[in-house]
This record gives structure tokens, sequence and C-alpha cells, in this order.
């Protein structure tokens, strides 16, 4: 079965923008990428002390089970170079599936929707722009209402 799914993608050492695209090639190799939200820029949550983050969400569908999908975005992460560090640390790629259709799964680090999406105005602000009807699984929000409740954090618009 193909499910439409939303994946959130961060960056904050080196090339930030062509660590974006290449993240989003490699994704679109394995499964079909619909739409690809603008980039913004945002501020480190948890950690201050770092580079501010590029961050985006695409909508993609796939007949990738959960599973498969996690398997792929953290072999992308790896071949990209990611290495795990600090909690909120710098990272040269973070890939994040946000939703995968309207499923609610917790079962060891696979967890969806991601489980910090709601507080995270970085992820909702661009997810919102490509998926305006969006409803969370789990609190049955839509993204306006789940906006009142997010982080603080700056996030500006860059594309």
């Amino acid at each position: 079965m193909v499910r439409k799914v939303y994946i959130g993608l961060g960056t904050n050492l080196g090339a930030r923008r062509g660590n974006i695209s290449r993240a989003i090639g490699l994704l679109g190799e394995k499964i079909d990428i619909i739409s690809c939200s603008s980039i913004y820029e945002t501020e480190p949550v948890g950690r201050k002390d770092q580079n501010w983050f590029l961050n985006c969400v695409v909508a993609a569908q796939t007949g990738f089970s959960p599973d498969v999908l996690f398997e792929l975005v953290k072999d992308i992460e790896s071949r990209m170079g990611r290495k795990r560090g600090a909690r909120w640390g710098p990272r040269i790629i973070d890939l994040d599936i946000l939703a995968y259709g309207d499923m609610v799964l917790k079962r060891g680090e696979l967890k969806i929707p991601h489980p910090e999406m709601h507080r995270r105005g970085f992820v909702l602000i661009p997810l919102g722009e490509i998926a305006p009807d969006f409803i969370h699984p789990v609190y049955k929000k839509n993204i306006p209402a789940l906006l009142k409740k997010a982080g603080r954090e700056t996030v500006a618009k860059l594309t």
C-alpha cells in the first residue's frame, strides 16, 4: 500500500543548502517526492552554542513499510557523514519521519508521528506550507492550533 509521508530535514554544518539538496536527491532515488517546502533558517533548540540550522519538510509517497523507510533515512544520514554526538548537537544532516499517513507507532527508536514535532516551529511552519490541511494523528489538531503551543525559536524563510 502506498502511503503519504512527511520527512523533516535539518543541517547546521558545512554547505548547508548543499546538504539539504543532496539529502532530498538521495531520498528521491528511493521514494516519490511530491513536494518540498521552502528552506528556513532556525535557531538551535536545546543547545544554543552552535550554528543555526537550515530546515525544510518534504512530502512523499512510498510503498515502504515504516521500518524500511526508517532504515532508508538512517542510511542516508550515514552516507552523508552524520556522526551521532551530543543530543541536540551540530549535525551535517538530520532526517526525521514526521508522519506516515495517519499511523501512530512506537517501536524502539521508531516513533511515528515524530514525538517532538508538535513542539517545533521549525517543523510545523514548513509542514504547514506544503500540507495546510495536516491534522496531527495523536493530538487531532491542525497546524495553526499546534503552532500556538510550539516553541518560540526564530524561524526565518530563506527560499
